[in-house]
């Protein structure tokens, strides 16, 4: 685990776990366009949290239409610990212009908490599963947009961020990135 702290009241925590288990305000699914929670974490996030996830996300969608990289939905958790769920789509790779995508997708996850006034919230290595994001790549974008938002947003209502990485691989190359880089957190 590593727990770094901001602006002496924020912290940003790296954490292998199960996101559905997460007692914050907010977790992030990673989930497709049409938030159909059929795979992944989108599927156990949606078992875990019950029907009302998926009928929320229907409903948001017919109300909304789908969701894009840089703007996620938020849907209430059901079962889950947390109130809320920010579906957030990721890049698929391949696609082009990923880097870019995985930026957009993770500032919107920020601007939906700070929409929510939200002061915890978990979030996985978005689309370094089933949509095939390298991991090393990943960590070194969440780190950088990590950064971002806490240097440009110091009074921020988000107080934890929690990395909640499901395998002791991919936490080992989100810890030696953050730490590799962590001189330069403030």
């Amino acid at each position: 685990m590593l727990d770094l702290i901001f602006h002496q009241t924020h912290h940003l925590q790296i954490v292998q776990g199960d996101i559905t288990h997460e007692k914050v305000d907010a977790i992030v699914n990673a989930a497709n366009s049409h938030l159909q929670h059929g795979g992944g974490v989108a599927a156990a996030i949606a078992r875990a949290g019950g029907r009302t996830i998926q009928e929320e996300s229907n409903a948001w969608v017919r109300q909304h239409g789908t969701i894009s990289h840089s703007h996620p939905a938020h849907t209430r958790a059901g079962n889950l610990a947390s109130t809320y769920v920010i579906h957030a789509v990721g890049p698929v790779w391949g696609e082009g212009g990923e880097d870019l995508k995985m930026r957009e997708t993770l500032r919107g996850c920020f601007l939906v908490a700070e929409e929510l006034k939200i002061r915890s919230m978990s979030i996985p290595a978005i689309s370094t599963g089933i949509y095939g994001f390298p991991i090393e790549r990943a960590a070194a974008i969440f780190y950088d947009e990590t950064m971002r938002f806490f240097e440009i947003n110091p009074e921020t209502c988000l107080r934890l961020l929690r990395i909640v990485l499901y395998d002791a691989a991919t936490l080992q190359i989100f810890l030696d990135e953050f730490k590799r880089n962590g001189s330069q957190a403030k």
